[in-house]
């Protein structure tokens, strides 16, 4: 007899899980745009240079890099994800650098444009940003679609200290993170959030506790779990070429979540466990293996751990 997980059950809320339930067992496809967005910490707005990890290249991919308009990645990525996945429904996801980072009314343009295509079988709109690009205005024009469409806001939490912000040239606060969580208060959209564990100057306490700051926030219904990674083309990954310092291997970053994911809400929705980049970028850690396969070990040894998510949360701990 094979394990649940065999049989594609696991023991925490993951994302495919969530998608497959909501819409009736249809395969569902995010579909990348990338609408040409800089960022306020690459523009000078609030800093030149991002991010220090930041390379925008080594989470977007390829095609949509390439293609001059919004129309074109559309149907292409739809027409791919057909081809190699079967998708029938999708969700528009505008992902590369700061997508609400422009006028309100342009980016209600933008969104017509992309919902426009094959309207039928998208489901929904994703929109990343950080906290600080947030505002009122932003908000009801996200919930302006979310009578025809699910809708979610993706941030970048990255750190629940301000030290590492600052250290990581940031260019907001985490107070500007909570300030926006608090604009979509009683909202109809959805909120995700990311994270990223390995930050050298951290202990292992440090990073447990970013459990108990998403956790008091309703609004988060999604967490993207990611791995410091080190690319080429960053800040980061010059300084790393100089003076190098320790990265998570596979096991220690599994033992980590292994950690982390009791910690969490039962009913925060999982989209990833780890971070990518692409291998011709990535310097470290190279852990030497595909997505997939990631996916399948670590999958794996959280089953053998015994791994349950929401088995040490208390809700007295985050009230």
């Amino acid at each position: 007899m094979g394990t649940p997980l065999d049989y594609g059950y696991k023991n925490y809320n993951h994302y495919g899980a969530y998608l497959r339930n909501k819409y009736d067992g249809q395969r569902v496809y995010k579909i990348i745009a990338d609408a040409g967005f800089t960022c306020p910490n690459r523009d000078g707005s609030k800093g030149y240079g991002g991010c220090t990890y930041c390379n925008v290249d080594s989470f977007t991919p390829e095609l949509s890099r390439k293609l001059p308009t919004i129309k074109e990645q559309i149907e292409q990525g739809m027409a791919r994800a057909v081809k190699n996945y079967r998708a029938e429904k999708f969700i528009i996801y505008f992902q590369p650098n700061t997508n609400t980072y422009a006028p309100t009314h342009y980016l209600k343009m933008l969104y017509d444009e992309a919902l426009s295509i094959n309207t039928e079988n998208i489901v929904g709109l994703s929109v990343g940003t950080r906290p600080d690009c947030i505002d009122f205005e932003k908000v009801a024009l996200l919930e302006s679609y979310a009578d025809r469409f699910d809708v979610d806001i993706e941030m970048g939490m990255e750190s629940i200290y301000d030290d590492t912000l600052s250290k990581i040239n940031r260019g907001c606060t985490h107070q500007e993170l909570v300030n926006a969580l608090h604009l979509a208060d009683s909202s109809k959209i959805d909120i995700c959030v990311h994270t990223i564990f390995g930050f050298p100057w951290e202990t292992h306490e440090m990073m447990l506790k970013y459990a108990d700051e998403v956790n008091r926030f309703p609004q988060i219904k999604f967490v993207k779990l990611h791995h410091l990674h080190i690319v080429k083309g960053s800040i980061m990954g010059s300084r790393f070429a100089k003076e190098p310092f320790k990265t998570f291997t596979i096991d220690e970053y599994t033992d980590f979540i292994a950690e982390f994911i009791p910690l969490l809400r039962p009913d925060i929705v999982l989209q990833r466990l780890f971070g990518l980049a692409d291998f011709d970028l990535l310097i470290a850690p190279n852990w030497g293996m595909k997505k997939s396969q990631i996916q399948s070990y670590i999958d794996k040894r959280l089953e053998e751990k015994g791994v349950v998510q929401g088995s040490a949360y208390c809700e007295s701990a985050v009230l």
